[in-house]
């Protein structure tokens, strides 16, 4: 989704504090805190919103969708990159005992995810750069990125500090099987799912 950077005020108060006031003014908005700053992402558009229905359905094939996981949107995975960091992918597949992993401010400890995504909006360097970076200082063992963008389906692995060793990038055409640590096989048509993100001909 697209984003926005806010600079902290002059009064010093929480990054967090600011980020719920924001939402609480803009019902709808996303608000994250990446390195140290505030990211503030509007509503998604409808193929937004498409393109990750269509995404569910292949985690819930693979039986990812209750048992040992469970695959949940919009939820917040804390980040060790500073006091008040944290993330909120459009996808994510936890352990299913996600609530034992609360750490606060509705956000939950990187070592319950499996794998985060995102589907990219106007602001896409935002989820191929930086949080690229912070979900692999969290070691988050997967990110996929829906490039709507580019066309192209990326999918990181084998975090270490500040990057993915593996970074793969799929074209249409191609059919992309998941690493196993997901705990299933799930397999990924990249056409299908570009196609659900793009605007519908009027």
């Amino acid at each position: 989704m697209s984003a926005a950077a806010v600079e902290r005020s002059s009064q010093h108060r929480p990054l967090t504090t600011l980020a719920d006031e924001i939402m609480e003014r803009r019902p709808g908005y996303r608000v994250e805190i990446i390195g140290d700053q505030l990211l503030v992402t509007p509503s998604p558009d409808a193929p937004h919103a498409r393109a990750l229905d269509r995404l569910r359905t292949p985690f819930a094939v693979a039986g990812l969708a209750g048992g040992d996981t469970e695959v949940l949107q919009n939820i917040s995975v804390w980040l060790p990159d500073g006091a008040e960091d944290y993330a909120t992918p459009d996808l994510s597949v936890v352990d299913a005992d996600i609530d034992a992993h609360y750490v606060q401010n509705n956000c939950y400890d990187p070592v319950a995810f499996r794998l985060v995504l995102e589907v990219t909006s106007s602001n896409w360097k935002t989820d191929l750069q930086t949080k690229a970076t912070a979900y692999a200082n969290a070691a988050v063992p997967v990110y996929v990125i829906v490039d709507r963008r580019h066309q192209r389906i990326h999918v990181l692995t084998n975090p270490a500090k500040d990057e993915y060793a593996n970074h793969r990038v799929h074209a249409p055409g191609e059919q992309v099987t998941l690493p196993d640590s997901l705990g299933a096989k799930v397999t990924l048509d990249v056409s299908e799912i570009l196609k659900a993100g793009q605007p519908h001909a009027g």
